[in-house]
């Protein structure tokens, strides 16, 4: 008996190297002024999903909602071995929060069809928010498993995983499906397979071809482009694994529960917090040491 995996993964900032032009005059992150990278702790969530299919048998369907750029974290999936790949991609979904995000992806799931596992990345670290594993479980109304470190079994439909819970562990059994969150620590993900890179370099999304034909043709006419497009649409289809285009449609999502319409959140101000203290002061542990630390903090305005 096999089981079926999605993993959802997602294209981010990359935040480890932040430049003076990361963020927009109005306070926003200026997306793309920072090169896009695989999501450090969904690296780890796929992983987990390759070798429960290594070991038990069955697939692993990876799902990503993002632009059509997002397709790249997609083909370093295939590369590293998973079976099927979905770019869930619409306009119509910008500017979504993780209430929205989690029920377009929950909605996605359940138009991918039957599971037995979803595995997320523990978070972002664009956000570094955590919601959108465990909102995505609550729409799906399945139980979920945060800070997964080790799976430990699986058998009669359930699986025993031991969970990281900061000052120690315990190990904690859930009824299949079932969606988890894996932390770094829970394995080293695999590299990619020089084969499969081989094989699946070319796989594309359909919203892919007309940007690399504007980029890679810049000096020809628009009905040279529109040719060159189609052409290179008509082969896509010819290909064994290409990637999976969805949008809104496709899952039968409401839109007044997606993006900007969907998303409760909003942003206040932005601020940037700025240290004006020199030198350092010694706070002995006391209570009276906390109270003179608090004071010096917010009272005196010492973040600003």
């Amino acid at each position: 008996m096999g089981y079926h995996s999605i993993v959802c993964v997602k294209q981010v900032p990359d935040t480890a190297n932040v430049t003076a032009e990361a963020m927009k005059e109005d306070g926003t992150v200026n997306r793309a002024a920072l090169p896009a990278i695989f999501n450090p702790e969904d690296l780890h969530a796929l992983e987990t999903a390759l070798e429960i299919r290594d070991s038990y048998g069955g697939t692993v369907t990876v799902l990503s909602m993002g632009p059509p750029k997002a397709a790249d974290v997609l083909r370093d999936c295939l590369y590293r071995g998973a079976d099927r790949a979905i770019l869930l991609t619409d306009r119509r979904a910008a500017a979504s929060d993780t209430l929205a995000t989690s029920y377009i992806i929950a909605q996605a799931i359940r138009a991918i069809g039957p599971f037995d596992f979803v595995f997320c990345g523990r978070q972002a670290i664009d956000g570094d928010t955590a919601q959108v594993g465990p909102q995505t479980a609550e729409k799906l109304g399945i139980p979920q498993v945060t800070y997964l470190d080790e799976l430990v079994s699986i058998s009669d439909r359930k699986v025993r995983v031991r969970r990281n819970i900061g000052h120690g562990w315990e190990i904690v059994e859930a009824r299949l499906p079932v969606l988890m969150t894996v932390i770094e620590t829970a394995n080293v993900p695999r590299p990619r397979a020089a084969r499969r890179v081989m094989r699946l370099k070319r796989a594309r999304v359909p919203a892919e071809i007309p940007m690399e034909v504007r980029r890679e043709m810049p000096e020809t006419t628009d009905e040279e482009r529109q040719a060159e497009v189609e052409r290179r649409l008509a082969a896509l289809g010819k290909e064994n694994f290409p990637i999976e285009q969805w949008d809104l449609d496709r899952i039968g999502a409401d839109l007044d529960r997606c993006g900007l319409a969907g998303s409760p959140t909003k942003v206040f101000r932005v601020q940037a917090i700025v240290l004006t203290k020199e030198g350092y002061t010694e706070i002995p542990p006391t209570e009276d040491g906390v109270r003179k630390l608090i004071q010096e903090l917010i009272v005196d305005h010492t973040l600003g």
